[in-house]
């Protein structure tokens, strides 16, 4: 296909996308109505798979090209996550909550949303907390305690997210607190991350259609754009941390920006082994990543002591990682549910320390991915959102075939139950042909090929110059 009619395809192609997206978040469907979402879901991802193949299949789009369409197809993508409110998850009510309660003055650890202690700061924000002259509290992101309906979902919990991302949420508060304050911030958060990809590439002279696998991927638009989840933030600030890494010279720097990526939410810790393969400094990161981690805890420790910790805990038991129950994978394992728990923190731990001790210092990206899709693997969660790191990460790597987790999360975030295991089982297998694959063509490329030069097929009995004792190769 000549680069015009590529170009063309691809544009047309994501046009499309961007429409079906904005009927998917136009068409009625939530999280309490799932049926107008799944052809949609099924069309976006279909037009996303096949952008993709367009731009990177065969000779690709031409770099230039590739850039335009990236950034204007990502901008595209994002804005259909603004047309409406929150489809599919209610956790941005909660962000909202916590930037009034820090504006207030009182520390987001202290107390539930529904402590009476905060009586007075409900009363001053009808939009959280509903009263009951506007009907009763009944839909998907409604929540009844007592007299008290709200949007905030677990409103007897304490919140749970880190101290950055409650920074975060203070910003929401300054800048209007309300919900479309923090889906706007989640599109440029996103575009962000599409900016750090494009730079990534080009440095390493990679394609930079590879971004698309970010920018255009219909769960950027979902999770970080209208569900608005914080997890983009850390998102951007581990991709500064691991571009940061590359030529090992900066570990400070390196170390304070996964710390704080880590204290926006917990899973950018994954990324660390990656920075730390094979070089030099390790201390200094470490430390810089430590130091920032718990300098942005102090303030709110000071405030509020070990109630920091917050729903954690009991986040843990919910989801049954306490007892090996949320374990989907290792529990096909003729292995005891509870030993299930320390058989995973112990593969990980050993997936981590082998990309520490033989990683790539130059490619720290590849590591992060290997630690980070393998706790995906085995901890199988259900939020698809916690793939964003993962889905960045495949991007600046080029590693189509980690698409298989997000897509994993998804199916058990909309249908739970028996979905679970077939679903990364079919991602893991998706993984293993990717890296086979791969593999295959590695050696392909590195075979000697057993044909004579042209110069000796015309001149047979006499040595390639290449070969011939004492020739020169010329430059």
């Amino acid at each position: 296909m000549a680069d015009k009619s590529r170009i063309t395809a691809c544009s047309a192609v994501l046009v499309l996308l961007v429409l079906a997206l904005a009927r998917t978040f136009t068409g009625g469907g939530t999280l309490g109505r799932r049926g107008p979402l799944h052809g949609w879901y099924l069309a976006d991802g279909l037009l996303f798979a096949l952008a993709l193949l367009l731009a990177l299949l065969g000779r690709g789009l031409p770099e230039r090209a590739a850039r335009v369409l990236v950034l204007v197809g990502g901008a595209a993508v994002a804005a259909t996550g603004l047309l409406a409110g929150p489809r599919t998850s209610d956790d941005v009510y909660r962000y909202v909550w916590d930037g009034n309660v820090q504006a207030a003055g009182v520390s987001p650890y202290a107390y539930a949303p529904a402590d009476p202690a905060l009586a007075g700061l409900r009363a001053q924000a009808p939009a959280l907390f509903p009263p009951p002259s506007h009907g009763p509290c009944v839909a998907w992101d409604l929540h009844q305690v007592g007299q008290i309906c709200t949007h905030i979902n677990r409103p007897t919990v304490h919140t749970i997210y880190p101290p950055f991302a409650e920074v975060w949420f203070l910003l929401v508060h300054l800048l209007g607190g309300t919900v479309r304050v923090a889906q706007l911030l989640g599109a440029l958060l996103a575009l962000a991350v599409t900016a750090v990809l494009l730079r990534m590439l080009r440095s390493r002279r990679a394609p930079a259609a590879w971004a698309g696998l970010w920018a255009w991927c219909p769960g950027v638009a979902i999770w970080s754009v209208n569900d608005a989840h914080i997890d983009t933030l850390g998102v951007l600030l581990a991709l500064l941390g691991i571009a940061a890494a590359v030529g090992g010279r900066r570990p400070g720097v390196v170390g304070a920006l996964l710390g704080a990526a880590t204290a926006v939410k917990l899973i950018p810790a994954l990324v660390l082994p990656g920075p730390l393969a094979r070089r030099r400094g390790r201390g200094r990161l470490l430390c810089a990543a430590a130091g920032t981690f718990a300098l942005a805890y102090l303030p709110y420790v000071l405030a509020s002591g070990l109630g920091v910790i917050g729903f954690l805990p009991g986040y843990l038991q919910e989801e049954g990682y306490d007892q090996g129950r949320r374990f989907g994978l290792l529990a096909l394992l003729p292995l005891p549910q509870a030993a299930l728990g320390v058989v995973a923190a112990l593969v990980l731990a050993g997936v981590s320390l082998a990309v520490v001790l033989r990683g790539d210092p130059e490619r720290p990206w590849d590591g992060a991915l290997a630690v980070t899709g393998t706790a995906l693997f085995l901890a199988t969660p259900s939020y698809p959102w916690y793939s964003l790191l993962l889905l960045a990460l495949a991007a600046v790597a080029g590693r189509w075939e980690w698409l298989g987790v997000p897509v994993a999360g998804l199916l058990d975030y909309l249908y739970g139950g028996q979905v679970q295991q077939p679903a990364y089982l079919a991602a893991l297998a998706l993984v293993a042909v990717g890296v086979l694959a791969r593999s295959a063509g590695l050696r392909r490329a590195t075979r000697p090929d057993p044909r004579p030069s042209p110069a000796a097929a015309r001149a047979p009995g006499t040595a390639s110059s290449a070969s011939a004792p004492g020739s020169t190769r010329a430059g």
